[in-house]
């Protein structure tokens, strides 16, 4: 019989760079009897995320306002989370988000069932290493994202 996880504050603490972008987990699945994934994250000024437009197959991500403005698109629509400001994106919206302001981000991220972890941000780190700079390979990343519950989203609609 699988043993609780042990209560304690802030259990996963593991950092993840992913190029620019700061990624901080508080709690993973393995803490949660994979209910839940906490995270922190950081966007430098100006960066626009480097992974294509994705949806979530089977999770679903609400992210928080902590410092700054981060502009998410959802299914289209640009949406700015700043500070005391909170969005959910469910299952299946195409979502991708860019740091358009002048200023760092930082914003909490929940997501609900703990498929998205810390697995992903390494195997990402990884990915996005091995493009030198370059466009990370799309066929890799789909591959990589389908393996952590999303899918890379098409090219929009003509």
């Amino acid at each position: 019989m699988p043993q609780p996880p042990t209560t304690s504050v802030n259990p996963s603490e593991e950092s993840i760079s992913v190029g620019p972008i700061g990624i901080h987990f508080l709690i993973t699945g393995a803490d949660s009897n994979g209910s839940v994934s906490v995270f922190e994250f950081t966007v430098p000024a100006g960066e626009k995320l480097a992974a294509p437009a994705h949806k979530n197959d089977a999770y679903e991500e609400m992210l928080y306002g902590l410092e700054g403005v981060l502009t998410w698109t959802v299914d289209g629509t640009p949406i700015e989370v700043g500070p005391g400001q909170a969005i959910c994106i469910p299952r299946g919206a195409v979502h991708r988000f860019d740091n358009l302001s002048g200023r760092p981000v930082k914003q909490l991220a929940v997501i609900t069932p703990a498929i998205m972890g810390p697995a992903y941000f390494r195997e990402a780190a990884e990915a996005i290493g091995t493009a030198a700079g370059g466009p990370p390979d799309r066929a890799k990343l789909a591959e990589l994202f389908r393996r952590h519950g999303m899918t890379v989203a098409g090219p929009p609609a003509v």
